[in-house]
């Protein structure tokens, strides 16, 4: 699953946070690997609460947590949470160079042992918001990442970009989407227009999609979580 978390907001109660909405979704899907984007960690607004520890306790899932800035008394980023053992953490700060004013965005990996013994590596990921060459810039850093690595890699995150752009069609060099050339709108929630949240796997994975969808549960977030099912080709 990729979803958007929106810090547990939902839009339609602003300012109260519902951290049990989130889990459900995910608990409703059954999901067994989940790249998160917008979760708060101690921060103020969200009343000073670890959302990436919470949540993997409610679920009762691994996670990860990775920094992208210093928010309101806490932190804010990505996360990853995971029903099989994470190891080999890493978060890489993406590059911003055609604008370097604007928010730091970060990649979070992990090394996820599946039951039958494989090991895949697993990425969460939320791209620039306002700045196209920016999102380009980091989606070619990540596809360095991903050319070197020898495991099977699955992405997931908020790209801030559709199907048609330079960064996505970037991405398509090195990875597969789930969704293929039929990509669902995942936001806005109340009537989806833009499609700008993927779940995608390098060429060289070895894998194949089994189902995807876009889920239209529109009230925890103001994203529409996202949904893949994968096998081994």
């Amino acid at each position: 699953m990729s979803y958007n978390i929106h810090h547990a907001n939902p839009p339609s109660r602003p300012g109260e946070i519902d951290l049990e909405a989130i889990a459900r979704v995910i608990r409703d899907q059954k999901a067994d690997l989940v790249a998160l984007q917008e979760v708060d960690v101690n921060t103020g607004r969200s009343g000073t609460v670890n959302q990436a520890s919470a949540l993997a306790e409610l679920l009762g899932m691994n996670f990860y947590f990775a920094r992208a800035i210093d928010f309101d008394g806490g932190k804010y980023g990505v996360a990853i949470l995971s029903r099989y053992p994470l190891s080999g953490m890493e978060t890489m700060s993406l590059p911003e160079t055609a604008a370097p004013q604007s928010e730091d965005r970060v990649l979070a990996t992990a090394t996820v042992a599946l039951p039958d013994g494989r090991m895949i590596r697993f990425g969460s990921m939320h791209l620039d918001v306002s700045n196209a060459a920016n999102r380009l810039q980091q989606v070619q850093a990540i596809n360095q990442v991903a050319a070197q690595e020898k495991r099977p890699f699955i992405l997931a995150g908020d790209f801030n970009d559709m199907p048609e752009s330079a960064a996505i069609q970037e991405l398509d060099k090195l990875f597969t989407r789930t969704c293929g050339s039929n990509c669902a709108p995942t936001i806005p929630v109340d009537a989806p227009t833009r499609t700008i949240d993927f779940i995608a796997f390098t060429h060289a994975s070895g894998l194949e999609v089994v189902s995807q969808q876009v889920v239209p549960e529109r009230y925890a977030s103001d994203h529409l979580p996202v949904v893949a099912t994968l096998q081994f080709k």
